[in-house]
């Protein structure tokens, strides 16, 4: 008796992905505006080094304090509802810094910024988790993570033109145009898969991992507290090591191309062109290694656990690339050793992002993200102040990397500790011991 054929598997969870890769490229282009416009502030607004450091930082100071809210909006009300709201906001942001007349309204913008972006990544955690199943997640992951690293790259070189041609408010007001664009399409595309009437029942059974007779609607386990999350060695683990991939990661989306300009002498538009190496490379690395390689390895029968952990330990390993960097003397030698940090970071982050639905119940994952996010944020604040005091002071950006290594080993002893193995040990997980 001849063996019957499964039916294909249609691919509308891709188009999920692609909707939150683009969300997250549009996002990015918001964030790394204000790096591109340093020397444009220094001229409107007569910014000092340390100035700019904080407000570089004010995005995350809002961005920090909504995480843990978000989460539980998150698990309350969906993905589609807070990702509308948040998606309008930062919309606003971009056009209210285009308009600011002074710099007090810059920061107010850049809050205002930090609010409406604050449920991104916890939001695109989630949706991940709800539309793919565990051996697809590293891949979708890294495609909507690889727009930070994307937007980055493509971002400072089209920005920065814009603000040569345009002027620096230009280059604001063209961030907003694109942002309530994304904001019409989202509106437009994003459903839960339960509300999606083009999804199959056959790609619905796939994400669930079940045959199709056996998908149900079986109630979910109980949601924790935040309390209770916090209290597990798991959420610690991956919150204290993502907010070491974090701090890098912030310490070069707001300095380096002023590291390039003024520590290496690299006129202006040559600045912005060179950034755009290490982030290209970081693209390759987010969806080459940390999205395509581990869900490969996966599905080919390697451990789950120990693929997702050799990458997110040996990921931000590399990272300690940067000491390199600390010490380089052309912009060959600064962009090699910067492209190896974040490029081994970039590896690492679509593992990180994937953890929360794979250690958590799906009443949790909001809160999970929202709690690894916070951490992530609390570096993004504390990354560009300590650089701008640290560069100020010793007129050296050695100091400011070496803090970024120390950060570093703590993360990947955070991995290895606490973390542990990554997969999900139910809502009765034991807390720290007293």
């Amino acid at each position: 008796m001849a063996e019957l054929e499964l039916p294909p598997v249609p691919r509308r969870r891709w188009r999920i992905a692609a909707l939150l890769g683009i969300g997250v490229l549009i996002n990015y282009f918001d964030r790394v505006n204000l790096s591109v416009s340093h020397a444009a502030l220094i001229t409107a607004f007569g910014v000092s080094n340390i100035t700019f450091g904080y407000l570089s930082g004010a995005y995350n100071w809002t961005y920090a304090m909504c995480q843990l809210p978000i989460g539980v909006l998150l698990d309350k009300f969906g993905v589609k509802r807070v990702g509308r709201v948040g998606i309008f906001l930062w919309s606003v942001a971009s056009f209210a810094a285009a308009g600011t007349p002074n710099l007090g309204g810059l920061f107010a913008a850049r809050f205002l910024l930090g609010v409406g972006e604050a449920p991104t990544f916890p939001a695109n955690a989630k949706a991940v988790g709800l539309w793919f199943p565990p051996q697809e997640r590293s891949l979708a992951t890294s495609l909507f993570d690889a727009g930070a690293k994307f937007g980055s790259a493509i971002g400072v070189p089209i920005i920065g033109v814009a603000l040569l041609v345009a002027g620096w408010r230009w280059s604001f007001a063209l961030t907003g145009v694109l942002s309530l664009a994304y904001f019409l399409y989202f509106w437009r595309v994003y459903k839960d898969p339960q509300d999606d009437p083009e999804l199959s029942a056959t790609e619905l059974a796939f994400i669930h991992r079940a045959p199709l007779s056996s998908v149900s609607a079986a109630p979910p386990a109980a949601p924790s507290t935040l309390g209770q999350l916090l209290l597990r060695r798991k959420v610690l683990g991956l919150a204290i090591g993502m907010g070491a991939y974090n701090y890098v990661f912030y310490l070069l989306l707001t300095w380096l191309p002023s590291y390039l300009s003024f520590a290496l002498h690299i006129d202006l538009l040559h600045s912005f062109l060179y950034t755009s190496v290490p982030w290209l490379f970081a693209t390759i690395t987010a969806v080459g290694i940390g999205g395509w390689l581990v869900d490969f390895l996966v599905k080919r029968g390697f451990s789950a656990t120990r693929v997702r952990k050799v990458v997110l330990v040996g990921g931000t390993a590399f990272g300690l690339g940067i000491l390199g960097a600390a010490h380089a003397h052309s912009a060959t030698q600064a962009l090699l050793w910067i492209s190896i940090s974040i490029g081994g970071l970039a590896a690492a982050s679509p593992v990180g992002w994937s953890v929360p639905a794979l250690i958590a119940g799906r009443n949790d994952v909001g809160k999970v993200g929202g709690i690894m996010n916070f951490s992530n944020q609390i570096s993004g604040v504390a990354a560009p102040i300590v650089t701008g005091y640290l560069v100020t002071a010793f007129h050296s950006y050695a100091w400011a990397f070496g803090v970024a290594a120390v950060y570093l080993v703590v993360g990947i002893a955070a991995y290895i500790v606490l973390l542990g193995k990554i997969e999900m040990e139910g809502s009765r997980q034991a807390p720290l011991a007293p």
